[in-house]
């Protein structure tokens, strides 16, 4: 049987530590510097998380966002740009490709992957399912999106979890374009999303959530699971992209991925 790393190493207060570990868990697992594939819980305090291809300032209002004092980070995954409150649990899994199903990469990528986030909703007493390739959605509400990425033969999805997101100030941060809005029927962004305590009618404890997604990737992967901290190459790897997610090149100017691998090169080889 397989085994499932869980890590729940997590810097609320440094969004940008956060991002940073993010991807550096990642490229931990894809050159073989930790041996089991992993899944990360982790929470942002007050932040906005935009997508690799993304413009900030496209994407957020600056003032709304100076108003509630959170901080804009860029991801190294692609999709939409997200709000981020100690109401929102994400989740992050990287896996080596040979464990998946004979399929196409995409569907790898997302339709097996997210299936671990829908196991662990409907343990908690949410039927959900996946829309749009990437977005999980209950009824007719987003209540999770996700990115992606792979290299070779590993695979990366995160996740967003609405748990019990302020979705005011989701709304005010977050610009959403009219059209796309038409598209959903809806006339506010808070209106086309909701969280699991509107949708469930009760509060939801993060132990709750945790004990959920790891036992819904559990049984995805069929996989023995075990806690763990993170690794020193991890937190290293962690530590010399703290300088790429602090800087306004890449969070601003949008610089590519590759402009900052003397970062790192000395650390994966």
């Amino acid at each position: 049987m397989s085994r499932l790393r869980i890590l729940l190493y997590e810097t609320p207060d440094d969004p940008y530590r956060n991002l940073a570990f993010e991807e550096a868990f990642f490229l931990a697992r894809h050159y073989d510097l930790t041996k089991d594939d992993t899944l990360r819980i982790w929470r942002n305090a007050n932040a906005v998380i935009v997508g690799y291809f993304q413009y900030a300032k496209e994407e957020v209002r600056m003032d709304a966002l100076e108003r509630i004092g959170a901080k804009v980070v860029r991801r190294f995954t692609g999709g939409g740009a997200v709000y981020h409150d100690l109401g929102n649990i994400n989740y992050a899994i990287t896996v080596k490709k040979e464990i998946l199903p004979e399929e196409t990469l995409v569907d790898s990528l997302y339709k097996f992957l997210l299936s671990g986030a829908i196991n662990a909703l409907r343990k908690i007493g949410v039927e959900a399912r996946i829309e749009n390739v990437n977005d999980i959605v209950a009824g007719d509400r987003k209540i999770s999106g996700c990115a992606a990425k792979y290299m070779k033969n590993t695979l990366f999805l995160h996740g967003a979890l609405l748990v019990s997101t302020d979705l005011s100030k989701l709304a005010s941060v977050l610009k959403i374009s009219k059209k796309k809005l038409a598209d959903k029927g809806v006339a506010s962004v808070k209106y086309r999303v909701t969280t699991l305590t509107n949708l469930l009618g009760r509060s939801i404890g993060y132990d709750e959530i945790v004990n959920a997604l790891v036992e819904g990737y559990r049984e995805l992967l069929n996989a023995d699971v075990y806690f763990d901290l993170p690794s020193r190459e991890e937190l290293l790897l962690a530590q010399r992209l703290y300088k790429k997610y602090t800087s306004d090149e890449w969070n601003f100017e949008r610089a590519p991925s590759w402009k900052f691998k003397r970062l790192i090169e000395d650390i994966i080889g």
